[in-house]
């Protein structure tokens, strides 16, 4: 009697690689011609803030008396206008938006669900989506901060009030500015894996990012703890050259401890959206 073997063949698909999985991702990211646009508009608003406060101060030098004059350039408060305020302001809106954005539009298509049908390994599809968000925006936040830092003292230097990148606390404040944009980015997409929901995220980073800061100070131990935790005071500490703990502050904080914060942030806002989103989908 003889016995016949039956070999058995898998025909199943292969298995995604990680690597696929990235360029899958950075193709979804650079399909859409709103996303283009989101990062050309954010740029020219941004530039556009801190170029034209800086210009506003180059148009009005000679109207300073020479004791001003020469505190601005002794003070080195040219680094203030490499990056304002009011722009550090709008990148963390727009950064945060766009994260959001990124995955709540994915929720609203369905095409997660598709997404995670063709691809099992869920984190495996959720940690690309948090690579290539986080590559994207270090790539516009450095391009940003660059330019500002850029044209900005080269209108102050046509008055030889502008700062180098050499001088001491420059390339701090470009490398702050350049990483606002993939932290406020990452906590944008872990909101919207939490939410699901486009205009409930944005209004929730709006909240998160921007007003909650301004409801703690730092005159209380408790509130300062707080303020010191958000990414917006982090930022603000970082690009604060001339920082004296002395003057006026009661619970001061060290340049370490605002690139924690920094990369707290950015490291759990990738585990909320890696982690939560195949949890809430099985």
């Amino acid at each position: 009697m003889t016995a016949t073997a039956t070999a058995t063949v898998d025909v199943s698909e292969p298995a995604a690689r990680f690597r696929d999985l990235l360029a899958a991702e950075w193709l979804k990211l650079w399909s859409l011609r709103s996303t283009v646009w989101a990062y050309v508009i954010g740029t020219l608003v941004v530039v556009g803030f801190n170029t034209g406060a800086t210009y506003d101060r180059y148009r009005y030098w000679t109207a300073r008396n020479a004791a001003d004059r020469a505190d601005f350039i002794a003070d080195g408060i040219a680094h203030q206008y490499a990056y304002t305020t009011n722009a550090g302001t709008i990148m963390m809106l727009a950064a945060g938006a766009i994260g959001a954005v990124a995955i709540t539009g994915e929720y609203g298509t369905g095409l997660i669900r598709t997404t995670f049908a063709a691809v099992p390994a869920r984190r495996s599809v959720m940690a690309a989506k948090v690579g290539v968000l986080a590559l994207v925006m270090t790539g516009y936040g450095a391009v940003v901060a660059a330019l500002s830092f850029w044209l900005s003292q080269a209108i102050l230097a046509r008055r030889d009030a502008g700062v180098s990148i050499g001088d001491p606390g420059s390339l701090r404040l470009v490398a702050a500015s350049a990483l606002l944009a993939p932290v406020c980015g990452l906590a944008g997409m872990a909101i919207g894996v939490l939410l699901r929901h486009g205009g409930a995220a944005i209004v929730t980073v709006v909240v998160v990012l921007l007003v909650v800061p301004l409801v703690f100070a730092d005159d209380r131990h408790w509130a300062a703890v707080v303020d010191h935790a958000l990414p917006s005071s982090a930022w603000m500490r970082l690009v604060d050259v001339r920082y004296d703990p002395g003057v006026g502050i009661p619970f001061p904080w060290t340049v370490g401890g605002a690139w924690t914060v920094f990369a707290l942030w950015a490291l759990g806002a990738a585990a909320v959206a890696v982690f939560a989103a195949p949890r809430r989908d099985q």
